[in-house]
């Protein structure tokens, strides 16, 4: 791969770096790898407003790199569960999780695959996803995009509030509800459609329509005009997304790895 090409994880980080782009002074969480370059990304080239952690317990004014490291990063204050919590509740955060489940209602599920009485898979549990549903601004990233991860019908097991009425205590909409964007390795999509439906906002360069729709589990709606092209992370860009992954830790997160731009 030359110096200067982007791959697809390097796209990838920089498509979700772009959900934090208009963001107030509040905190930037991306749960993964991918995900957590993005949130660094954007505080050092779109949005400097942002607030990061180390993925553990200090906030920091500049982001940490990811794995091993021989230098601890510089913190700029102590970030322990209750000021975390402070942010969460009070809608100050924007999470970027990366659930194993979404459907149409950006419904998310991180708890069991198949029925939970007998599932097929246990996974995580719900954790925080109830409450961070309803508290603050939320995006999801899938780093394989098929109908597995974007089903048809509900997920499996509801751990996180979406745009289901049926699902409203009381047929209210949760206080704070506000889903963003869904970026996969086809396609960037969001919630822009009728009634809050899941809406196409970019393919990656290459990627044909047809192939987002055929792995995807509901509808997507496609609105008139031109499709625009995922952007591809610039030379500035890319030497950031680098030095904050200095054993290439995003590679190995996808199959293969290719470059950004899809050959014909």
């Amino acid at each position: 791969m030359a110096e200067n090409q982007a791959t697809l994880a390097d796209l990838l980080v920089a498509a979700c770096a772009d959900v934090w782009r208009n963001d107030p002074e509040w905190l930037a969480t991306g749960i993964t790898p991918i995900p957590r370059l993005g949130a660094s990304l954007a505080k050092l080239s779109l949005n400097p407003r942002l607030m990061i952690t180390d993925g553990e317990n200090m906030f920091l004014e500049e982001p940490a790199p990811i794995g091993p490291r021989d230098d601890g990063p510089v913190a700029e204050g102590w970030a322990p569960y209750a000021r975390t919590f402070d942010n969460l509740w009070g809608g100050r955060r924007h999470a970027l999780v990366a659930p194993v489940q979404l459907d149409r209602f950006g419904q998310a599920n991180i708890s069991v695959i198949g029925d939970y009485a007998a599932p097929k898979a246990a996974l995580l549990g719900a954790r925080g996803f109830p409450g961070n549903s309803i508290s603050h601004p939320n995006s999801y990233f899938f780093p394989q995009h098929n109908r597995r991860a974007l089903v048809e019908g509900e997920v499996d097991f509801v751990c996180s509030a979406g745009y289901n009425p049926v699902r409203w205590p009381h047929g209210k909409i949760p206080h704070r509800l506000e889903l963003r964007r869904i970026v996969t390795n086809l396609c960037v999509m969001d919630f822009g459609g009728p009634g809050n439906a899941i809406r196409l906002v970019s393919l990656h360069p290459g990627v044909p329509l047809d192939e987002v729709r055929d792995n995807t589990g509901f509808d997507v709606v496609v609105e008139e005009g031109a499709i625009a092209e995922t952007a591809i992370p610039d030379a500035a860009a890319l030497a950031i997304i680098r030095r904050l992954d200095p054993h290439d830790i995003r590679a190995s997160l996808i199959k293969g790895n290719p470059p950004a731009v899809r050959a014909a």
